[in-house]
């Protein structure tokens, strides 16, 4: 079965020596010889023995003979071999959790439930950037994942696992947020109390050089208190109208 050199779970010409060689060989010891090809195979394509069958679709796969996609009529002569069948969620590739997990070790990737079935994705479904308030990603596509997983596919994991990767760094969620705005607050009233020091020791020093050109007014003491309620009173004034005569 050819393998697709663009895809990133495509394996090394054999070209390879020496060392390299030998961490390639044993990186491909680490899973079953069926599981990078069944990933790097198209499925639900029309079967070409097939071609004028009801029923042609290629969903199964054999685990035994690793020759490529499956209708149903093809697994007449794959009887006594291990089949499996892919399903298909939004045009992505799934598996039955129920179906994988004999063959395969399946921790750290997240299982969904469509369908009232449990299934895991075959191969990576990128994300252009992870919605709010998402703490977990895929460490190979940056899917956004529950906590407790680690990959959003199989293929993923076989990336992921392999000895030249190195995860990408985790985006702050929640907690970088706040650490964020937290240090954006704790800047901003630093800068506060600084201009209001500064602010402060300006009106001190304005207020001392006043002072310095202008006495101080002395404070009021009972002896001016008493002076300044004894006023005189002014001259009484007559009513214009006194001296008025009235004649009849």
């Amino acid at each position: 079965m050819a393998i697709d050199h663009a895809s990133p779970l495509a394996l090394k010409s054999g070209g390879a020596t020496g060392g390299a060689g030998r961490d390639e060989e044993a990186e491909n010891q680490r899973w079953p010889p069926w599981l990078k090809p069944l990933l790097a195979t198209s499925f639900f394509v029309q079967c070409r023995a097939h071609a004028d069958a009801h029923k042609s679709e290629c969903n199964m796969y054999c685990l035994d003979c690793i020759n490529g996609a499956l209708c149903s009529l093809c697994l007449a002569h794959h009887r006594d071999h291990h089949a499996i069948q892919i399903r298909r969620s939004s045009y992505h590739d799934v598996i039955r959790v129920s179906e994988i997990q004999r063959v395969l070790d399946i921790t750290g990737v997240q299982t969904y439930i469509i369908n009232s079935a449990r299934v895991v994705f075959l191969n990576e479904r990128p994300q252009p950037r992870p919605g709010k308030g998402v703490t977990n990603t895929c460490e190979v596509c940056e899917r956004s994942l529950l906590d407790s997983f680690r990959f959003c596919s199989l293929g993923c994991k076989i990336v992921g696992t392999s000895g030249g990767h190195r995860p990408r760094k985790k985006h702050g969620g929640v907690d970088g947020g706040k650490k964020k705005k937290r240090a954006a607050v704790k800047e901003a009233r630093s800068d506060s109390e600084h201009s209001c020091t500064s602010t402060s020791g300006g009106s001190s020093d304005k207020s001392s050089v006043v002072q310095s050109f202008s006495p101080s007014t002395p404070p009021a003491t009972s002896s001016s208190y008493r002076a300044g309620n004894k006023r005189r009173k002014g001259i009484p004034h007559r009513s214009p109208f006194g001296s008025l005569i009235v004649e009849y």
